[in-house]
């Protein structure tokens, strides 16, 4: 072999062999998956609720999907549906975890007052105080024909929400107001309360209520209105 031919052949060997299209899909595999966020199958689960409320809050009730979910999670666009069965299963066990934190806030306010007047506004205050910090998640617990009560949690979560209501009317009213028996007095004294709390919640978030805020005298709140309400409300309803 002449020096010619041994510098082609020492070329042709220097060469790194060229990649096979098979032997590039791994690769592709590879970073893709490492793209995804790995969680334990516990708390997967978790992970897409908490990325739920995150799309929830930010985009509104239109934008929250199990694409969306799972892209906000980091996750394969399966997962959501492996753990909820359908979107209506996702939203519903959502709503359960903001009945949950809706209780425990009015549950913590009723606690810390320390006068009738007090525990009388706590309740109330705390539910729009809520739903000012959660406007996503407070629209959602309210948009009955997008959830499915059948759902043990947002059943039970719901019937906790509405139990409390009643015991802080019961209170008010110094009677004990059974949840599954209601004369017609109790249930309007419980209606009317809800209708007037949730009423001024929306009209709050919607922004309804500047007009008023604006005839008022400067630096007049829109806690300092539903108090006033309140106030109006429970005078002279209360146990000694």
């Amino acid at each position: 072999m002449g020096k010619s031919d041994t510098k082609t052949e020492t070329a042709r060997l220097a060469r790194p062999p060229k990649k096979t299209a098979s032997a590039a899909r791994p690769a592709r595999r590879q970073a893709s998956a490492k793209a995804e966020t790995p969680y334990h199958h516990g708390a997967l689960r978790e992970a897409l609720l908490q990325a739920a409320e995150r799309v929830l809050e930010r985009d509104g009730l239109a934008g929250l999907t199990l694409r969306a979910v799972a892209r906000e999670a980091g996750v394969s666009h399966a997962a959501p549906t492996h753990h909820f069965g359908d979107l209506t299963g996702l939203v519903s066990e959502l709503a359960a975890i903001g009945f949950r934190q809706f209780n425990a806030a009015m549950a913590s306010a009723c606690d810390s007052a320390t006068t009738s007047l007090s525990r009388a506004l706590a309740r109330p205050k705390a539910y729009v105080a809520y739903a000012q910090a959660h406007p996503g998640m407070y629209g959602l617990m309210f948009r009955t024909e997008r959830l499915d009560y059948s759902r043990p949690s947002l059943h039970e979560a719901a019937e906790s929400s509405f139990a409390g209501l009643a015991n802080a009317i019961g209170a008010m009213r110094q009677e004990q107001i059974s949840g599954d028996a209601l004369t017609i007095e109790q249930g309007a004294a419980i209606a009317r309360a809800w209708s007037m709390v949730h009423g001024f919640t929306m009209l709050l978030l919607d922004g309804r209520l500047e007009d008023i805020l604006e005839r008022l005298p400067a630096g007049t709140t829109a806690e300092q209105l539903l108090e006033a309400i309140l106030k109006s409300t429970v005078t002279g309803k209360l146990p000694a």
